[in-house]
């Protein structure tokens, strides 16, 4: 068979080799090897070829040609030397070079990168489990314009992000995401369809952008109460963010002013609740 179209257990091994690569569990590097998987991705999407999608972490290339497929034009932000060189050329045997010049591709760590050739309209990615959350919430901030999209996780981040108020799994993730989007899981995936195999399943999240809550309180501030909300999780909110305006009783009067209970605990609010006390305490 040709080693055309979206890479398979064969030929993901032979690039790797090819590129004396090792992965490694420091960056989170386990590569799809089923090409239905890949095309199950892109459809839950909803991505189109109108769009020019974000994709962070391409690593071989699997969802990359799973995108390109489809027509999409693809901003692929890749840490590692080795792969983000290699991934044009991919692209270029397995699809052709019409494929290879819808590719953008951004060698740089996805923490710090501030800029892309292209405005993204939508994000999709196998994200690496270690920097996920952190990654999610600052392509966010970082590029306003992608409205939609879909990642996917280790399944207990996909719980975390898509957690409503008052789950045993709602926390920070959940609350900060919140604040851009509404998130929903959609799938899962099973460790074998991963090179190598990972000892737990992933989960798929559909991501639809909202504008954030209205409040007089900048993001920066809403997502300090949220910290201090959760730094202690049995903590009632009069107590958690005492150290924020030096009492609990300054705290209670806060927090009662923006139609909350200050007896209740973090877990218990949504990211409206803590836009409104972001208010209040300033």
């Amino acid at each position: 068979m040709p080693d055309v179209g979206l890479l398979d257990p064969a030929s993901v091994r032979k690039i790797a080799a090819e590129l004396d690569l090792r992965p490694t569990k420091q960056r989170g590097q386990n590569f799809v090897v089923d090409p239905n998987t890949v095309r199950r991705i892109v459809t839950l999407s909803g991505v189109t070829a109108d769009d020019v999608v974000l994709e962070i972490g391409p690593g071989l290339g699997s969802l990359t040609l799973g995108l390109l497929e489809i027509g999409a034009r693809v901003v692929a932000v890749e840490i590692e030397d080795r792969l983000a060189q290699r991934l044009r050329q991919t692209v270029a045997e397995r699809l052709g070079d019409e494929a290879a010049s819808r590719l953008e591709v951004v060698n740089a760590d996805a923490l710090q990168v501030d800029s892309l050739p292209l405005a993204p309209t939508a994000l999709v990615a196998n994200l690496p489990y270690n920097v996920s959350v952190p990654v999610l919430l600052r392509m966010f901030e970082l590029f306003p314009d992608w409205t939609r999209g879909l990642v996917m996780v280790q399944l207990e981040v996909a719980d975390r992000l898509v957690a409503p108020p008052g789950s045993k799994v709602y926390g920070v993730p959940s609350a900060k995401t919140a604040w851009y989007a509404e998130t929903t899981r959609v799938g899962t995936v099973p460790p074998k369809v991963f090179w190598p195999v990972p000892n737990v399943d992933s989960g798929l999240v559909k991501i639809t952008r909202r504008p954030a809550p209205e409040t007089e309180a900048p993001r920066e501030e809403t997502f300090r109460v949220i910290d201090a909300a959760f730094a202690q999780r049995r903590k009632m909110l009069r107590a958690a963010l005492s150290g924020m305006v030096g009492s609990a009783a300054a705290a209670s009067e806060a927090i009662e002013r923006a139609g909350v209970q200050p007896s209740l605990r973090g877990e218990m609010l949504g990211v409206s609740d803590f836009a409104a006390i972001a208010a209040e305490l300033r």
